[in-house]
């Protein structure tokens, strides 16, 4: 129970509740990312809907222990948007160099087996969150359908080469993530709407196909304001057999009424020791990598986050050089705070090799868009101006500061965030938000 949770004390607790019959109805994993709180809320829907005679353990044979292992089960609904293309890349690496060179020997197949089932599971965490029930007459669910059934009929595939034997999985891999990628960047929105959580809701009230129904939640802060108080109905009067578990890296996210009617189970920072060790035994990655979990999975992106910060510092020192221009040409006196930002982000920019300022928009645009692959990895977008966020932090505490320095990098933060909404949420095109982003910003120097 639970033996694939490492280094989290709390496990020790939770196992404890669930094992005693008193668990409350609705649990809240709390602490920080990558610290296993998604993982375990799906391992404890499988032991509450166990069948078999050991309770509990991982490799029971009873159909619901099947059906959750698998993540097919009737009996769960997951919601919530993670770093799925990180974990589906790592995991398909994982399946690609351990296949190599495999034979077909029993022993073979033992080991390989948790591979399989580590790449599977993965693409299943995606899949689960389009649950036809959390999708009923959204007008969506139809435009991304051929997506879904096409990335099922490839798990049958591979499905189909494992019991072949098939050493070489490489391309049919590289094929599923790019579909995945795909589904995960046009399907899922940053926030959890009203509308999924009001269907969730509709299905809790269903009695189970099985023992036990569990709604599991990720990153649960991120919902429509409207969708945490649909959620709070759920909280007041939980229906029997269902157990309602929300993760959640910042709990103050969530509404105080929330918080109230939860019982929380707080995960910690695992020591680099420890990380290691998840690497090397969860994601069968090398035993002797040292920068974490976190770096682990995001060496998967085929953008890292050290060029998207060059990036937001060429774009920051590009839209200030614009404002100098506009106003030379209008013949106005420039500010000291807008030479000062100019300054700052230029240095940074020419130091990460991105060269001096963009001469106009139109070529800003078409650098960001190139360099970046027109951010067609999901996440890549938010984790771009999460970055140009963390650069205007840095330039606000350069230097003297002053009112005038602090009103400039709150117009950042603002449009910032307004970007990511509209990105995300409203799913409006990216360079149409750039551009949007980069005129009002412009605007705001120049007024």
């Amino acid at each position: 129970m639970f033996e694939n949770i490492l280094y989290q004390p709390v496990i020790e607790q939770l196992k404890a509740d669930a094992g005693s019959g008193f668990l409350a109805p609705a649990l809240l994993f709390s602490g920080p990312p990558y610290g296993g709180k998604g993982a375990a809320a799906l391992e404890l829907a499988r032991v509450l809907s166990c069948e078999g005679t050991e309770t509990g353990k991982w490799n029971c044979p009873c159909p619901s222990c099947r059906r959750h292992r698998n993540l097919i089960s009737p009996d769960l609904i997951i919601l919530g948007k993670k770093g799925f293309f990180q974990e589906i890349s790592a995991c398909s690496a994982a399946l690609v160099r351990h296949t190599k060179g495999a034979n077909n020997s029993g022993e073979q197949e033992r080991i390989l087996l948790p591979v399989r089932m580590l790449f599977i599971r993965s693409i299943r965490k995606l899949l689960a969150r389009f649950n036809p029930v959390l999708w009923e007459d959204d007008s969506k669910f139809g435009k991304i359908s051929p997506q879904l059934n096409a990335l099922e009929e490839d798990l049958e595939e591979l499905e189909g080469l494992f019991k072949a034997g098939t050493v070489e999985l490489e391309k049919p891999c590289a094929s599923i993530m790019k579909r995945a990628a795909k589904l995960e960047s046009e399907g899922l929105g940053e926030l959890i709407p009203i509308a999924q959580i009001r269907r969730a809701s509709w299905w809790s009230r269903l009695a189970p196909l099985g023992k036990h129904k569990c709604i599991i939640i990720e990153n649960a802060g991120h919902m429509q304001e409207g969708a945490k108080n649909a959620l709070l109905k759920i909280l007041e009067e939980p229906p029997p057999r269902l157990t309602l578990v929300l993760t959640s890296p910042y709990p103050m996210s969530l509404l105080p009424t929330m918080l109230s009617r939860l019982r929380d189970y707080r995960f910690v920072t695992r020591d680099p020791g420890a990380e290691q060790e998840v690497i090397s035994r969860i994601f069968r990655g090398p035993e002797n990598y040292t920068g974490g979990l976190e770096s682990y999975l995001g060496s998967f992106l085929p953008f890292k986050a050290g060029n998207l910060y060059a990036l937001g510092a060429y774009l920051a020192s590009s839209v200030a050089a614009e404002a100098v221009r506009e106003l030379r040409s209008r013949m106005r006196e420039i500010p000291p705070i807008l030479l000062d930002q100019g300054k700052f982000f230029t240095g940074i920019a020419e130091g990460e090799g991105m060269g001096r300022p963009a001469v106009n928009y139109k070529t800003l645009l078409a650098k960001i868009l190139t360099d970046t692959d027109n951010f067609e990895i999901p996440g890549l977008f938010s984790q771009f101006f999460r970055e140009l966020g963390s650069l205007i932090s840095r330039w606000l505490r350069s230097g003297r500061g002053s009112p005038e320095k602090a009103l400039w990098a709150a117009r950042w933060r603002k449009e910032i965030n307004r970007s990511l909404v509209e990105a995300d949420s409203f799913n409006i095109a990216v360079p149409t938000v750039l551009e949007r982003f980069l005129e009002t910003l412009k605007t705001g120097m120049i007024a």
